[in-house]
Formats: C-alpha cells, sequence, structure tokens
C-alpha cells in the first residue's frame, strides 16, 4: 500500500511544472557522484519521474548498477528548491515514449520515436524534500536587513517539507 497521496503526488508536479531542467545525480562504476541536466517531462499519477535519454549516454550503465538516483530542482527567482530520490530504470517503452514526445525532444532524438537509442528513465520516486521561502523577494531582503542590524539570526521564512513516497 503506498505511503503516499494523490495530493502530494500532485503538489511535486505543480512545484517542479514550471522548473522542468533538474540536475540528475548519479553514482558511477567508482562510486563517485556525478550529475547532469535532464528535462522533466512527467511526473505520473503513480509516482515516477519521467525524463528521456540515450541509452549511450555516459551514465545510462550506472542506473542498472547503482538506480539510487536523486534529482534536484531549483527555481530562485520564486524561492523554490526541491530534491527527489528514488530508484532509476532504463526503459525502452515505445507507447510511454510516443506520449511525452514534444518538438523540442527531436533536437536530441532527429530520427524522432523510430530513433534506435531513444530511451526513458522511469524515476520511482522514494521521498522529496523542498524548501519553499513562499515569500517574496522583498519581504525577504526586508527580514534579513533586520536581522543584519538586530545581530540575531533571520527568523525562518517559508517552509521546509518532507514528503516519503
Amino acid at each position: 500500500m503506498p505511503l503516499y497521496t494523490q495530493e502530494q503526488i500532485n503538489t511535486l508536479a505543480a512545484k517542479i511544472k514550471d522548473v522542468r531542467f533538474g540536475m540528475f545525480s548519479t553514482a558511477g562504476e567508482d562510486e563517485q557522484i556525478s550529475s547532469r541536466p535532464l528535462t522533466a517531462q512527467q511526473i505520473d499519477n503513480e509516482g515516477n519521474l519521467w525524463f528521456f535519454t540515450s541509452d549511450e549516454a555516459d551514465f545510462a550503465g550506472d542506473l542498472e548498477r547503482h538506480p539510487g538516483v536523486n534529482v534536484s530542482f531549483s527555481n530562485p527567482a520564486e524561492s523554490l528548491y526541491l530534491s527527489v530520490a528514488g530508484r532509476a530504470y532504463l526503459l525502452k517503452d515505445r507507447a510511454k515514449a510516443r506520449e511525452l514526445w514534444n518538438p523540442t525532444v527531436r533536437g536530441w532524438f532527429p530520427g524522432g520515436l523510430d530513433d534506435p537509442h531513444l530511451a526513458l528513465i522511469r524515476v520511482r520516486i522514494q521521498s522529496a524534500e523542498y524548501w519553499d521561502a513562499g515569500a517574496g523577494k522583498m519581504k525577504q531582503l526586508f527580514q534579513l536587513a533586520r536581522a543584519a542590524l538586530s545581530g540575531r539570526g533571520p527568523s525562518q521564512t517559508g517552509r521546509h517539507t518532507t514528503i516519503c513516497l
């Protein structure tokens, strides 16, 4: 039985929909962590995060050996920071690729859906954390200035939330 609610999934989806690019981090053969930008295509109703990739990408083989991944998203203009941890699977799912296909993807895969190296990454989200200041820039600057003048640290603005899926 899942520990998440549809509302939690919808909240995550809403927070990353305007960010789109996430830093996708994997562990290599030597256990060294590396990251690269990938475009999130969807968070589905079951709590899976989907990406397009090439099965020839340097990190594609890492997913089988070390499926634990992290994807971090940030939108500094909105004071939003989100970190997603999960298990990644490299898939050749033509139906799902067709569902997620958009013109931007063609730039990476000129052969379209028939490109032999077109693959998907499905990240089964296990947990997510986000920091959302929720306050406008002026309010944040005011709070920082007040803290500097008073000699006390700034009060906590916004919220930090952890979701376990």
